[in-house]
């Protein structure tokens, strides 16, 4: 059985604990103010990324599935490897990739940052922008972002996802708090 709404992927899924193939979507959620049905951002044989925390996991047909939600989708890609050239950011998501340079002090002195260090990059480049939050009256709000900007976003916003050797981050349009 499909549930009213949700995606069930493949047993791969927990193998590469964030990262899926969509085998089952279900029809959309019901849009709780206008009752207008949100239509799912992702088709059956697409890739999905989605948060580390999400999801449930199922049995269905003898294999093992997780079950998440349209909203815990971070980003989509098509064919087998998620890569720069195959992502696409879905609802109302930007993916940023995030400044990773070493900072030089006023003094010259380079120091070069620490996958250890506490904080997390909040400036970068965009390189995928969603189709927007569906409004009350069902059309989509426009993002303010395009690809190519650079922006800051909310320290400790959205979800870190490694594509490659480069690193990005899956940050919502209201956590984007300028561009450049």
């Amino acid at each position: 059985d499909k549930t009213d709404s949700g995606i069930l992927l493949t047993g791969s899924a927990k193998i590469q604990k964030t990262e899926g193939e969509v085998i089952a979507v279900g029809p959309g959620k019901t849009h709780p103010e206008s009752g207008k049905i949100v239509p799912m951002p992702v088709d059956e044989g697409e890739g999905v990324v989605y948060g580390e925390y999400d999801g449930i996991e199922i049995e269905y047909n003898g294999d093992r599935h997780t079950l998440i939600r349209d909203d815990n989708v971070l980003v989509k890609f098509t064919g087998d490897t998620l890569t720069k050239d195959s992502v696409e950011a879905t609802g109302d998501n930007v993916l940023v990739q995030v400044e990773t340079k070493d900072e030089e002090t006023s003094g010259g002195l380079v120091i070069a940052k620490s996958k250890n260090d506490n904080s997390r990059p909040s400036t970068g480049t965009v390189v995928s922008v969603g189709p927007g939050k569906m409004a009350s009256d069902g059309t989509l709000m426009p993002m303010t972002v395009a690809v190519g900007d650079r922006v800051k976003f909310t320290d400790f916003a959205g979800n870190e996802v490694q594509i490659g050797e480069d690193e990005f981050s899956v940050v919502k349009m209201a956590d984007v708090l300028a561009k450049f």
